[in-house]
């Protein structure tokens, strides 16, 4: 077939109908790539000139004009085309046809089907046992290899378990290989319906099947699959004229960053049903990790269930005037006792509750009990108790909450006035909310509230925030104040954060004062405020409201 633009007899025509394999002469006209001439054997697959709309045409036209772009004389790649039934495989060669007239190549097709089918089927047999027809040993791995590189930022999203029947030697011994294969096969179908639909099931070993599972709901998915797992065992099963029952060993290894290759994980599940067959229980593989996420897993849930169920308190520890030597506010600080009677650290449940969101839950009670047990000191002295409620904030709270809207409603709840709270924000915070961190802490200020910045010193401060906020105190950290009388670059520390304060008009906190040489040296300096344990640790809503009423006596 000739070109419209070109009446000549293209060069290589001849040539091309000689050719074995499927060839055509094309050329790129500058307004579209079409074909000069193709043999029967690029005719006969159905991509040629004759063709209503040429795959070559619609589908290669930017590689090949990238590669006449080139200085290059030839090129090599894959091509597909087809669905996925009749889809064929091609290596395509350009060769750059050297004359005059520019923009003739030459193109040939190799057609690879048959090779690609054949490798395909080929490794799937590789990866398949022929027995029950679950994926091997190595098709388990690659499947693991490939769900772990897909989810590498977060590997302990998934779990392998190992099951393997005991004592299943001996049924081989007794009764024969086929039926042993038999019961291998019924046990495959038990366990394939005692999983989720998402679930891998796979043969890896003579007795041993293997298990890939994502974990939706932490490690409690995987203990819930092997208890089903065993009921489905539990159940006899009939060979020949035979009633035989199985027990099976599960071990369990959880994903974490320190594992390398799939097989180290399949090899820790492997490690756990050694121990399993020897406590006749359910083992998980256990490390480090796997204990601290276990550990916070529980925490998370028994800490939800504690809100729910208005299980926590709050404690008040008191703010003295370092001038006056008068009590003028109480920091709410949130405790928690579990349903073990154990106290939780505070480090502990809070970190764990701003990584899952609980925070905010969390935070809205924090507000909404502060207020409310302010109103009933108010109530209890006939009029204002004379002291103030302190309040921190999360960063979660600031992003994923309305804390203006919350402060608010816990104010005029309890008929207090927004004067009479103190919130802190850590300096993180602050410095990673930027704008909307700025539009928050102006709704909160319209209220009337006073403003703290929490830990100055030991995050992202600068005097640009600083000026910008409408912050009204900073609190001077307690790794500062502890050893400041030892140390000289701690109290130079204080020092600085003091003159900035009294510089920027605001007013100063020092946690962490222990002793009363700390005390006197902070009100020397001009320290406004003073907090910890030198005065009290923190109480109970009772025993505050008491220690409040002995030293105002």
């Amino acid at each position: 077939m000739r070109s419209a633009r070109d009446s000549r007899t293209p060069v290589g025509i001849a040539a091309i109908g000689l050719l074995p394999i499927p060839a055509a002469l094309m050329i790129d006209s500058g307004d579209a790539i079409e074909f000069i001439a193709a043999n029967r054997a690029f005719e006969a697959t159905g991509l040629g000139p004759a063709a209503k709309r040429s795959a070559i045409v619609y589908q290669l036209s930017d590689t090949i004009r990238s590669f006449l772009a080139s200085d290059r004389l030839s090129q090599d790649f894959q091509w597909q085309w087809g669905d996925a039934v009749e889809r064929r495989h091609y290596l395509v060669s350009l060769a750059r046809l050297k004359i005059r007239s520019g923009g003739r190549f030459l193109l040939t097709l190799v057609d690879q089907t048959v090779e690609r089918r054949t490798e395909r089927n080929l490794r799937r047999e590789m990866m398949t046992d022929s027995l029950s027809g679950l994926p091997n040993r190595t098709g388990f791995s690659d499947l693991l290899e490939t769900m772990l590189d897909a989810n590498a930022s977060n590997p302990a999203q998934f779990a392998v378990l190992i099951v393997d029947l005991d004592r299943f030697s001996r049924i081989n011994a007794c009764l024969g290989s086929l039926a042993g294969d038999e019961l291998l096969i019924t046990v495959a179908r038990r366990l394939k319906g005692a999983l989720r639909v998402r679930d891998t099931l796979a043969r890896t070993g003579g007795d041993e099947f293997g298990i890939l599972m994502t974990l939706d709901d932490g490690p409690e998915d995987a203990e819930k699959v092997a208890r089903r797992i065993q009921d489905a065992l539990a159940a006899p099963f009939r060979l020949s004229d035979f009633e035989i029952r199985v027990a099976c060993s599960i071990g369990v290894a959880f994903g974490s960053d320190d594992i390398e290759t799939p097989e180290d994980l399949v090899r820790h599940a492997q490690f756990a049903v050694k121990r399993a067959k020897t406590s006749g229980i359910v083992e998980c593989y256990q490390s480090r990790a796997h204990d601290q996420a276990r550990r916070q897993f529980s925490v998370e849930t028994e800490l939800r269930r504690a809100i729910e169920n208005n299980q926590l308190r709050l404690a008040y520890q008191p703010i003295w005037d370092l001038g006056s030597g008068k009590i003028m506010k109480f920091e709410a600080l949130a405790r928690w006792r579990n349903e073990n009677g154990a106290d939780v650290p505070p480090g502990e449940f809070i970190q764990v509750a701003e990584e899952s969101g609980l925070i905010v839950p969390l935070g809205r009670w924090a507000i909404n009990e502060a207020a409310r047990t302010l109103a009933d000191w108010d109530h209890r002295f006939g009029g204002p108790c004379g002291v103030d409620l302190t309040v921190n904030l999360s960063a979660i709270q600031l992003q994923r909450d309305d804390i203006a809207a919350q402060v608010e409603q816990a104010l005029v709840t309890h008929g207090i006035s927004g004067s009479r709270f103190t919130l802190e924000l850590t300096e993180s915070a602050l410095v990673s909310e930027g704008d909307a961190i700025g539009r928050t802490m102006r709704e909160l200020k319209a209220l009337g509230t006073t403003l703290a910045m929490d830990d100055f010193g030991t995050g992202y401060s600068s005097l640009a925030y600083l000026q910008k906020l409408p912050i009204d105190l900073l609190k001077i950290d307690r790794s500062f104040v502890t050893g400041m009388l030892v140390d000289r670059d701690k109290i130079a520390i204080v020092r600085a954060i003091l003159s900035l304060a009294q510089a920027l008009g605001m007013r100063t906190c020092a946690e962490g004062i222990e002793t009363t040489e700390l005390n006197q040296t902070l009100a020397a300096l001009g320290c406004s405020l003073g907090q910890g344990y030198y005065y009290s640790a923190p109480l109970e809503a009772e025993s505050a409201h008491q220690f409040m009423v002995d030293h105002r006596a």
